[in-house]
């Protein structure tokens, strides 16, 4: 006990001092006024001859900035910023390139894929069920015998010119030999028979987990589907049985995934903890990475609890080890969720029937959103549909009652996919944000079966959200849901369309493309208490920015999702470069571990793109 409590204690006082290190940004702001009229000498550095879509509505565009002490210094013509180059000044031609600020995702789960990256095989691009199978069967040939091949989330069968997925008989075929496991959205995994074999599925009950299923056949045996009924934690808890990395490999697979969203011109990311993401052990390794300096993306963190009828009990532990706002401008804690209770869950599978809250949500809940108010914890909360939300926010309205009338600030809901205008002016009144990802576009063809085409086209409604004044954030809910490309969330945004090409919206539905890079920019800052820190070109804003490889602001619809970064800069330091900025680019990391991984193959985003 005594050294838990000790870890415990060196965790918090490690991000206690870091927020203290950081302190002096914490009011930088407030110190710029409206420019750095107080601040005297050149730039660290200077981008010019750009177009650049600031984000902010004063100085909407520009053609070049200054940055110094992490901060934008001046933003404005080519003129304005050239009094600032000085002997040390670094000066980045543009090459007439679009900059805009960095993205950031404020609903992923990116902490937890740090840990696995290198492990996956990544079918988030590919167009056809044949592409996939010949991309299995590469693996079969490269990975070393008794060593697994998994797909973790990140693609839909509507993404797939057959329009269905891989068959068990097929994957059987290409991997007679390999363990297998796809993992399809959270509704249902996919095991070869040798993996079935591996996991000893044939001679486990039905119900192994709870509300889950390993579906058998008329003889007992395991047909290598296992489902959410509706709950994942059957696939959740598969995954957990396959072979994990050593410390070492998940430090250096953290910043390998860095570095893959920097290439995607990811600056941030609002994690949202998961399953297997105990605080604080769970942890160590993004702790590790942030300690030794060595983080490229700003990360928020949430605490998640994992078991059912504990989540009391944690929340009042965590509370003794950390409080939100703990850390500083790279890595932060923010506060509970995306689960706060287990009988507050309503998943998200629509191929599925609605999933009713617990009978006793209420009784469950309830202590847990008065402890956390009480002690000024913001949380998000994972809520699909207006059902769910209509009870969760009836316990919110008594909490805030109970106390001044308001919700700790920063308190937000997750998905909202099918919440109605009465819903979301209570949202409104209670000060909250939402935060809403893409994950309907992969969905669409299944909810239409249940639901229809017209309740799709408010699915989420994100205009009236909007229209209300609501904080709203953009995000994907990667990386087992949906893709963690941010630009296949901002095409959603803008056109409208499923992942399958579906026209889910009309246009009382769908953001120009600068209303969709507010929401992934200013708007998911709110969610991480960053409102006007971060998210802009602004002077006084934290200094991340990205050049693109395209003008997303003139190219096609369809090549919205092409897009990516050659050069991707967080605090006005370089973290990605490559082409013609290629001299401004860090040292490369040491080769992804396992030896044997598939992105030595088919890759990830960064060798699609940058090969």
């Amino acid at each position: 006990m005594k050294k838990f409590d000790k870890k415990n204690m060196d965790r918090r006082n490690f991000l206690k001092g870091s927020l203290a290190a950081g302190a002096s940004t914490l009011v930088m702001p407030s110190l710029f006024g409206n420019g750095f009229s107080q601040i005297k000498g050149s730039a660290d550095l200077v981008v010019r001859n750009a177009k650049v879509t600031t984000i902010d509505p004063n100085i909407p565009s520009a053609e070049a900035f200054a940055i110094k002490d992490g901060r934008y210094y001046r933003v404005g013509s080519n003129n304005t910023v050239s009094e600032l180059i000085g002997r040390n000044t670094k000066v980045i031609d543009a090459k007439n390139h679009r900059i805009i600020p960095g993205l950031n995702d404020s609903h992923t789960h990116g902490v937890r894929e740090g840990l696995h990256y290198g492990l996956e095989l990544r079918w988030d691009w590919v167009s056809s069920v044949e592409e996939a199978l010949a991309m299995l069967a590469e693996e079969v040939r490269h990975t070393p015998k008794g060593q697994w091949i998994r797909v973790v989330g990140g693609f839909s069968w509507e993404q797939f010119k057959e329009k269905r997925m891989p068959t068990l008989e097929e994957i059987n075929k290409v991997a007679p030999d390999h363990p297998v496991y796809i993992f399809y959205l959270y509704a249902y995994g996919m095991l070869n028979r040798k993996a079935v074999e591996v996991l000893n599925y044939d001679n486990e009950p039905i119900d192994l987990y709870y509300k889950g299923r390993i579906e058998k056949d008329r003889y007992g045996r395991a047909t290598g589907i296992i489902t959410a009924a509706p709950s994942g934690l059957i696939m959740y808890k598969t995954l957990t049985k396959l072979p994990a990395k050593s410390k070492e490999q998940q430090i250096l697979g953290t910043r390998h995934f860095m570095n893959e969203m920097n290439v995607l011109g990811l600056t941030s990311i609002s994690d949202a903890g998961g399953g297997g993401m105990q605080y604080p052990d769970a942890y160590d390794v993004i702790g590790d990475v942030h300690k030794q300096g060595l983080s490229t993306v700003r990360v928020g963190i949430h605490t998640f609890p994992q078991v059912g009828g504990r989540e009391y009990d944690d929340y009042k532990k965590w509370i003794g080890m950390i409080k939100p706002g703990d850390g500083d401008d790279m890595y932060r804690f923010i506060g509970g969720g995306e689960n706060i209770a287990w009988a507050a869950y309503d998943y998200e599978i629509f191929a599925q029937e609605r999933p009713n809250l617990e009978s006793n949500v209420k009784e469950v809940a309830m202590p847990i959103y008065k402890l956390l108010a009480e002690n000024n914890w913001p949380w998000r909360q994972h809520i699909t549909y207006n059902e769910s939300a209509e009870i969760l926010l009836s316990i919110y309205e008594e909490v805030a009652a109970a106390g001044d009338g308001t919700l700790p600030k920063g308190t937000f809901i997750d998905h909202g996919e099918t919440f109605s205008e009465k819903t979301l002016e209570r949202i409104a009144k209670l000060n909250m944000g939402v935060a809403i990802q893409n994950r309907i576009a992969y969905q669409a063809e299944d909810f239409v079966k249940r639901y229809g085409a017209a309740k799709l086209a408010q699915t989420p409604p994100i205009k009236k959200m909007l229209k209300m004044g609501i904080p709203v954030g953009g995000g994907t809910d990667a990386t087992r849901v949906s893709s963690y490309n941010p630009w296949y969330s901002i095409h959603w945004l803008a056109t409208g369309q499923s992942r399958g090409g579906r026209q889910m919206y009309g246009e009382d539905n769908i953001l120009t493309r600068e209303e969709a890079l507010k929401l992934w920019t200013t708007g998911s800052a709110w969610f991480t208490g960053d409102e006007g820190r971060k998210g802009a070109i602004k002077e006084g804003q934290l200094a991340d920015f990205t050049i693109l490889n395209q003008d997303v602001m003139e190219v096609p619809d369809a090549l919205i999702p092409r897009t990516h970064a050659k050069l991707t800069a967080v605090g006005g330091n370089v973290v990605h470069a490559y082409d013609a900025f290629e001299r401004y680019a860090p040292a490369p990391l040491l080769e992804v571990a396992p030896d044997w991984s598939p992105l030595y193959r088919t890759g990830d985003f960064r060798k699609l793109y940058l090969s």
